[in-house]
């Protein structure tokens, strides 16, 4: 989570009173029928005022409110029922009030009260951070424009081990690899409403984030079928040393496979074409090629609209092993989620035309001198849709 999610999370768990609802054009002023301030619903009154407004009466109270940790208004709240209004607005907010402006249209309002005449404003913009605020405190998009139910609150990372916990209980044993990660993702993307579209716009972040959960969903497993084996004294020394291998052989077996079954969800969600194992030169049978084994072998298909890429969760000693994966592709791009190679293996892969590709948040890792010749995930995408695109017309 941002920094200002978790601030705006942290302010409605303590806060007198909470309301969140999505800014509209009424708001801004855009559709010739702006009024002064957001509009706050009667159900949300106590927001706003100890006593509900009295029809027939005006009231009012000035407060300060402190929007995005950053910039202090002093505002009015105030009730307008005399004649035929009936009405509660946040007004006051300033000329210079920057969520009044179009491109905050549909982003969620939250307003948090510290105390009687100190409040906290927040606007969330990306579908992300307001997906993780209804999360948070299980909501909907149905279930704004009212006061938040602060006692609905339970943090994403709770839900997550609550249901990773769920899912263990339902196995005897461990899930073949390509389920244990699809178990993962759909964990994680329920908790998160994460959609094609989300796993497009970011693709590094939730890779990283599937594979962290995945590996707590592997943890739990380990714990509840390996529990009443360790819990009891081993016979002896070697068997104690064979089950640790066992255990470790296991760890290594899923990591690795795991990413593969990651990354091709994510390129089918760009809605990349490639084809996983294809059997090319020597009965090798590389990770990825992009668009298929069929584009391959057809010595008709241009090499250059070719794509290669290997994973290896490491690849510090294993690099080597994807340069004759595949003949006709030059240039091997190869995915890993090792940190920190050293600027004389990087200059080595180079010379030899592999070009590595890292998760975003891993490039700060590398020599800066080096960094420039890492592609992330998403550039690595990017790259195969445009060759994708640009031959669209050719056929195979």
């Amino acid at each position: 989570m941002g920094d200002l999610l978790n601030s705006a999370i942290e302010k409605v768990q303590n806060a007198k009173h909470a309301f969140c609802r999505f800014i509209t054009v009424n708001d801004t002023g855009k559709n010739g029928s702006h009024q002064a301030g957001f509009y706050i619903p009667k159900c949300a009154a106590s927001l706003l005022f100890d006593i509900p407004g009295v029809k027939g009466e005006n009231k009012d109270k000035f407060v300060k409110v402190k929007w995005q940790d950053d910039f202090i208004t002093d505002s009015r709240f105030i009730y307008y029922g005399q004649g035929s209004r009936n009405e509660y607005r946040i007004t006051r907010l300033g000329k210079d009030f920057p969520f009044f402006e179009e491109e905050y249209l549909g982003g969620l309002l939250i307003i948090a009260q510290q105390s009687d005449d100190y409040y906290y404003g927040f606007v969330l913009q990306s579908d992300q951070d307001i997906d993780d605020f209804f999360a948070f405190f299980n909501l909907s998009s149905e279930k704004t424009n009212q006061l938040i139910d602060i006692s609905q609150s339970v943090s994403l990372e709770e839900r997550l081990d609550v249901e990773i916990q769920h899912i263990v209980s339902l196995y005897e044993d461990f899930p073949e690899t390509r389920q244990m990660a699809k178990l993962a993702r759909d964990i994680y993307n329920n908790i998160h409403k994460v959609t094609d579209s989300k796993i497009c716009d970011n693709p590094d972040f939730q890779l990283l984030k599937w594979f962290d959960t995945e590996y707590s969903l592997f943890r739990s497993f380990e714990e509840k079928i390996y529990a009443p084996i360790y819990s009891k004294p081993f016979a002896n020394c070697q068997e104690l040393v064979k089950f640790s291998n066992a255990i470790l052989n296991r760890r290594k077996s899923r990591a690795g496979k795991s990413l593969e079954h990651h990354l091709a969800t994510i390129f089918s969600a760009a809605k990349l074409e490639f084809e996983e194992q294809v059997i090319t030169e020597d009965n090798k049978k590389p990770d990825f090629i992009f668009p298929n084994g069929e584009a391959y072998h057809n010595l008709l298909f241009p090499a250059e609209n070719l794509v290669f890429l290997g994973a290896k969760t490491t690849c510090k000693d294993r690099w080597r092993q994807v340069l004759n994966e595949a003949n006709r592709i030059d240039i091997k791009y190869l995915f890993t989620m090792q940190q920190g190679i050293s600027k004389n293996q990087l200059l080595e892969m180079k010379h030899e035309h592999v070009k590595l590709v890292v998760p975003e948040s891993y490039k700060n890792s590398f020599d800066k001198e080096c960094q420039p010749d890492i592609e992330t995930l998403a550039t690595f995408i990017a790259m195969v849709k445009s060759k994708q695109e640009s031959r669209s017309t050719y056929s195979v």
